[in-house]
């Protein structure tokens, strides 16, 4: 039985998670940790991950950017993997997951769904056909409530797209202050946040006389959850320290 200790369990992903993971055979939450300690589910609930005494075979964490660090202290003192599925993340504590992952195996992903993993593919690719001829614009969309912006995903799939590009890109977040043409090699990166927007993601190349875009849309959460089940299934299994990320997972599919 895989045994999963899941942070942030009370949140709106904490909650699908455990849905997910109820519906599924050889597997169980044991614990949770969560600032909200109410128990929705059948495994307790620690504000602390330190006050957790059991044993957990990994854990998913779908939390807040600001409990990441204390929570790879948990897993470096009992080398547990860990999934790290939260986004947001100041340079300090990306250096902190950097750090933890040559102690401990760390899954990190700015989006969880394989969808938008095989989107960076197609964006690579088109990229390396369509060079410095096309503008690169990504546009995405959340609801209300979503704390980032841009996305944990928009950063990913600008950055697949900077990777193929024959010059360094020039992330550009705000125009508003700028009074001049738009130099050619930028990608622009747009957030839009309203309502109950799971999530969308669109990433156009504006050429002479034509657009190609490459578009996601998340329809439910559980697109994610999903993916962080998988990825938690997957990283139970590794033993040696590193940075993992859903193109392991999906690798690990075709063995």
């Amino acid at each position: 039985m895989l045994k999963i200790a899941l942070s942030g369990c009370n949140g709106r992903m904490g909650r699908v998670i455990t849905d997910i993971v109820s519906g599924r055979e050889g597997m169980e939450i044991v614990a949770g940790f969560d600032i909200n300690t109410a128990k929705n589910g059948a495994f307790p609930v620690f504000a602390d991950p330190f006050e957790f005494q059991g044993d957990c075979d990994v854990i998913i964490d779908f939390s807040n950017a600001s409990s990441t660090e204390h929570l790879l202290d948990y897993c470096e003192k009992h080398h547990i993997p860990v999934v790290i599925c939260t986004t947001g993340h100041s340079a300090e504590q990306l250096a902190k997951i950097r750090e933890a992952s040559t102690k401990i195996p760390v899954f990190r992903s700015g989006n969880m769904s394989i969808g938008i993993n095989l989107m960076t593919e197609l964006l690579r690719k088109s990229a390396a056909v369509l060079g410095d001829k096309y503008d690169v614009e990504i546009i995405e969309k959340h609801h209300n409530q979503k704390l980032d912006a841009p996305s944990g995903t928009a950063l990913m799939l600008a950055d697949a797209v900077a990777d193929a590009l024959p010059y360094d890109a020039e992330y550009v977040y705000d125009r508003h202050e700028r009074r001049e043409k738009r130099p050619a090699h930028e990608i622009g990166i747009s957030a839009i946040r309203g309502g109950t927007i799971v999530g969308e993601h669109s990433v156009l190349f504006c050429g002479r006389d034509e657009i190609i875009e490459i578009k996601h849309t998340a329809l439910s959460r559980e697109v994610f959850a999903v993916g962080a089940v998988d990825a938690a299934a997957f990283m139970a299994g590794c033993t040696q320290p590193g940075i993992y990320d859903m193109n392991d997972v999906i690798a690990s599919r075709g063995k």
